[in-house]
């Protein structure tokens, strides 16, 4: 039905649409000689060669219709023409329509879908082992239909380095179209069909890296497709990953050190967090840079937010292969540690709390000191979120235990902190934890902290006659240049009201 009412559409005399929508209204094309089709391969009720060949030419181009009628169904030839059946399929859905208008080309749009799913089905089916010329065109139309460049818009929501990050993302219109290509690819490259050591050849590093730029798309839709196809490439094509991680490792640093804009850091993290876990041990030392060199930079970005929890997977599938890097990932992170950005330090301490619950014991001690002071420095944090999250690290038993085996060297560097916060801390939460962790460290040995808030005392005091003195000596430095005698041009004005400032 569907060729029969195509091949009543009356012909379009105008200048077409592009070139590639060409038509031809005759059988063969200019300088070609016509091709004997295979109709004793077809049952008696099929369209005559020449008739379906102006039918498809309709709606595609009559230079891609090649050796066998391309609207004919798989069930109609039998299994040893199916190949050519499918290249032919194939080759019409290498044109390409424009979706911003959705009454342009419907017909043509439609037939082609049509063809794609009818693609799908046969991929699925996995009856016939794909040749190589099934493989080359395939390829050629996953190039023609899916690599592209995305206009400056699509990158709108991180331009402004995160602040539009609750904007709606922007669809793209051809996804309905798009979709199908992307399903027809997978179930190509998971099929039984499809020989790896073949189709390396044509899936090779030029295609993967036009799909690795694909992953910049705006539409979340699109990306999680491409994770998925990206993954299954990863796994069947052995030969090409330490190609796929370099090429995913240089667009983190495109990111980290010169853009710090790109719309698929999150789903590249969830591929990587998978090859992570599939990394045999002990770990390579090309693996190690990685996690040095990649992951830990990656907190640096103002839109941490959009990728942190994929981010914080991989760093701590990295310690789970091997525990000894906790150290190296610690001082990482102290290393990147964010001072006015309030969301992102409550980030950093929920990593830590993650990375301490399994590090060892000789790890621990190893950035202990720098490690809490930097805690510390959270908890006297004026932003009660922070303070909070800080001190909900006594309410862990696992990090409770590391400090209770460390306590000589961990309380006298705490416990500053703690008594600033009980002291002059404006939010009654934050005051009341601060008074439980004081109680926890007396409960776990009174005798130490007895002896560390009498040696604190003892430094606030000397503090506080170190700052005396420093004010009497700014007096009487002031009282001096008060007599002294205003010569040429220079003004010398000493008032009182010069001491008050504060430090």
């Amino acid at each position: 039905m569907l060729r029969q009412f195509l091949s009543k559409l009356p012909r379009k005399s105008g200048k077409p649409d592009s070139p590639e929508l060409a038509r031809s209204n005759s059988c063969t094309t200019a300088g070609s000689t016509p091709q004997t089709h295979r109709s004793n391969s077809l049952n008696s009720g099929s369209v005559r060669p020449c008739a379906a060949k102006r039918t498809s030419s309709a709606v595609f181009p009559a230079s891609v219709v090649a050796g066998i009628e391309p609207l004919l169904p798989f069930k109609d030839v039998p299994n040893s023409e199916k190949m050519n059946l499918f290249v032919s399929k194939v080759s019409l859905c290498c044109v390409t329509f424009d979706f911003t208008d959705p009454a342009k080309s419907s017909i043509e749009k439609d037939v082609k879908r049509q063809t794609l799913l009818e693609l799908l089905d046969f991929v699925a089916s996995g009856s016939v082992r794909f040749s190589e010329p099934a493989i080359l065109a395939m390829c050629r139309m996953c190039a023609v239909n899916l690599f592209r460049v995305f206009p400056p818009n699509y990158r709108s929501s991180v331009s402004n380095g995160g602040e539009n990050d609750d904007d709606e993302p922007m669809f793209d219109p051809a996804w309905p179209h798009l979709q199908i290509v992307y399903d027809l690819l997978l179930k190509f490259i998971t099929s039984s069909c499809l020989d790896a050591k073949l189709a390396k050849k044509y899936i090779d590093h030029s295609f993967i890296l036009r799909l690795l730029d694909l992953f910049d798309s705006e539409d979340p839709r699109e990306r999680e497709c491409l994770k998925t196809i990206l993954h299954r490439v990863y796994g069947k094509f052995m030969v090409h990953r330490p190609f796929i991680r370099k090429a995913i490792s240089n667009i983190f640093y495109r990111f980290v050190f010169e853009t710090e804009r790109h719309n698929g850091i999150a789903e590249l993290l969830e591929i990587f967090g998978s090859i992570i876990s599939g990394f045999a041990l002990p770990l390579k030392e090309e693996h190690k840079i990685f996690l040095w060199r990649v992951l830990i930079p990656l907190h640096k970005p103002k839109t941490l937010g959009v990728y942190f929890q994929q981010l914080s997977y991989c760093v701590t599938q990295f310690i789970e292969k091997e525990p000894k890097l906790s150290s190296t990932v610690i001082r990482g992170l102290l290393k990147y540690w964010p001072i006015t950005n309030s969301q992102k330090e409550v980030m950093f301490l929920g990593e830590l709390e993650e990375i301490l619950e399994a590090i060892n014991m000789v790890e621990f001690q190893r950035v202990m000191v720098p490690l809490f002071w930097r805690i510390g420095c959270c908890i006297n944090s004026f932003h009660f979120q922070v303070a909070e999250r800080a001190l909900f690290f006594w309410n862990n038993d696992q990090i409770v235990n590391l400090i209770a085996h460390n306590r000589h060297v961990i309380l006298p560097v705490i416990l500053p902190f703690l008594e600033k916060n009980a002291q002059n801390h404006w939010n009654q939460a934050v005051l009341n934890l601060t008074l439980n962790v004081r109680k926890i460290f007396m409960e776990m040995d009174d005798v130490l902290f007895m002896s560390c808030h009498t040696h604190f005392m003892e430094e606030e005091a000397n503090l506080s006659i170190l700052a005396e003195k420093r004010k009497e000596a700014w007096e009487r430095l002031e009282n001096a240049a008060s007599l002294q005698p205003i010569t040429g041009n220079t003004a010398v004005l000493v008032t009182p009201l010069a001491t008050s400032i504060a430090c």
